[in-house]
């Protein structure tokens, strides 16, 4: 991971140097690059906090890349060797496979928490193999592999760090390779967390249990879990163990859409005087749009974001007789968000399987069409490092004013679906895309509603959240309106992995 040089602020450097003593007394000193043993008692969780543009991730990213320049290995999920017990590691993850693929774009080798929480059950043999690309093993001789075979998953591994997809290369299928997954049983070493204002309390207690070390880096001004009265895991650390970045760093062409969230930390903005800023950015800056309807052709990769179940629900059935879809079927190209894996305690494998490649509630997928049996989809796992998956499911569209979906069809057990043309901006937590809408008109009923959450106007938390997951141009969309689209649905944007696995999720 190369790095250009940078200067910290004074905020960062301090945070620096108090995470720097943190692993200095776990064995590893990161301002002389080298590994030197536990120098005392490990010290409990760690906080990085601070709002969007204070330098979080780079700061994140500077730490990982001296740790890895001191000889921590990193723990990605991908594979783990168990010839080299005495090694340090460190694993940096996120809640979802949106916010990891989020980090690795920025060049920060991340992984899920669940791929963290569960190892894999490697079959001995084809093992070897995966030693062999990882430099621990001599080349192995595997019965019904050519060594053209081998060669080819060599030629990837020395390309693509991916031993899953070395070994796709070479003819394997993910189910060959793996034949189960389990609960860790061993603790891992150092931890860094991305998104933790998503994290609950139970989540922050199972990696306690496996991180000796560990880091926390979030945003304060987001919406706290579901369930946590308003606050997240971090508000209870110590001062002493709470690192602030209060500096808001800006990129040379300035940020209007940083602005707008910042904006919001006045008490005294109302909601029609922050639309009015919005308003005046939109005329300054192409970044920000007025927008006087939702675009349709964006929800396919970008959902709109609103407050209430409502709006969302009929703008799912705007966004579907826009296409012309049927009510009994999906198009190939529809987005859908997981929400959750309905299975038998029997079938635990199978769930953990589907898991472990990205089918984890909230997951963002995008329909590709169906698959070889009746029930089962072939999908495409936004933010997942392997997207291609075929998989049992059940999906569900709601109708408005209905308790009960529609189900347009379904397997009897697997991995349920809501329609993903709208989320929740609750449910957008964690996840960022290019161009974002922002259902203006909810935000406005939130204020209207008059309802704070830790102190905070609850419009005021929903808009900065949702402003925030803008990466590159946020439209604020005034009006209750859906704009047609140009042209069908399609899957042509959805670049195929180099050799895709085939997920054995389709046995009886």
């Amino acid at each position: 991971m190369t790095l250009p040089a940078i200067t910290f602020s004074e905020d960062q450097a301090e945070a620096w140097d108090q995470v720097a003593a943190l692993l200095h007394g776990a064995g590893i000193d990161i301002d002389a690059g080298d590994i030197v043993g536990e120098q005392g008692d490990t010290t409990p969780a760690m906080a990085v906090v601070g709002k969007a543009g204070s330098g979080k991730t780079m700061l994140l990213a500077r730490l990982v890349k001296a740790l890895t320049d001191a000889g921590v290995e990193i723990v990605s999920g991908d594979f783990e060797s168990r010839r080299k017990r005495e090694r340090r590691t460190l694993a940096v993850l996120a809640p979802t496979n949106k916010a990891a693929s989020v980090l690795r774009n920025r060049g920060v080798p991340a992984t899920t928490i669940h791929r963290i929480l569960y190892t894999p059950v490697y079959d001995p043999e084809y093992e070897k193999i995966a030693e062999w690309l990882a430099g621990n093993g001599d080349r192995p001789e595997i019965e019904g592999l050519t060594d053209t075979a081998l060669d080819r998953a060599k030629a990837f591994y020395d390309t693509v760090k991916s031993v899953p997809g070395a070994l796709a290369a070479a003819g394997l299928r993910g189910s060959d390779f793996i034949r189960g997954w389990k609960r860790r049983e061993d603790p891992l070493d150092i931890g860094f967390v991305d998104e933790s204002s998503m994290l609950d309390e139970k989540q922050l207690d199972d990696l306690k249990e496996i991180f000796p070390t560990l880091v926390l880096f979030g945003d304060p001004a987001q919406l706290a879990p579901v369930g946590q009265s308003g606050e997240m895991v971090f508000d209870s650390f110590p001062e002493a163990r709470k690192l602030t970045l209060h500096r808001i760093h800006r990129q040379a062409d300035d940020n209007p859409i940083l602005d707008l969230a910042h904006a919001l930390g006045d008490p005294q903005l109302g909601f029609e005087e922050f639309e009015g800023m919005v308003r005046d950015a939109a005329r300054r800056d192409d970044r920000v749009v007025m927008a006087e309807r939702v675009e349709s052709a964006l929800m396919a990769r970008s959902p709109v974001l609103v407050w209430r179940n409502a709006t969302r629900i009929r703008l799912i059935h705007a966004f579907r007789a826009a296409y012309g879809a049927p009510a009994d079927e999906l198009l190939p190209g529809e987005p859908l968000i997981c929400d959750g894996i309905e299975l038998p305690l029997k079938h635990r494998k199978k769930r953990i399987d589907l898991e472990a490649r990205g089918l984890i509630k909230g997951a963002q997928v995008i329909y590709l069409g169906p698959g070889r049996k009746p029930g089962f989809s072939r999908l495409h796992v936004i933010g997942s490092e392997d997207p291609r998956v075929s998989a049992a499911s059940i999906v569900k569209i709601e109708m408005p004013e209905e308790e009960e979906p529609f189900i347009p069809f379904a397997a009897r057990m697997g991995a349920a679906f809501l329609h993903g043309a709208a989320v929740t901006i609750h449910k957008a937590q964690g996840s960022q895309w290019e161009n974002v809408q922002v259902f203006a008109p909810d935000l406005w009923a939130a204020a209207r509603a008059g309802r704070t959450e830790a102190g905070l106007a609850l419009w005021k938390r929903l808009a900065y959240v949702a402003i925030t997951r803008a990466e590159h141009r946020l439209l604020w969309v005034v009006r209750n309106r859906l704009a047609r689209p140009d042209g069908p649905l399609t899957t042509d944007d959805l670049a195929a992995p180099a050799a895709p696995l085939e997920l054995a999720a389709e046995e009886d």
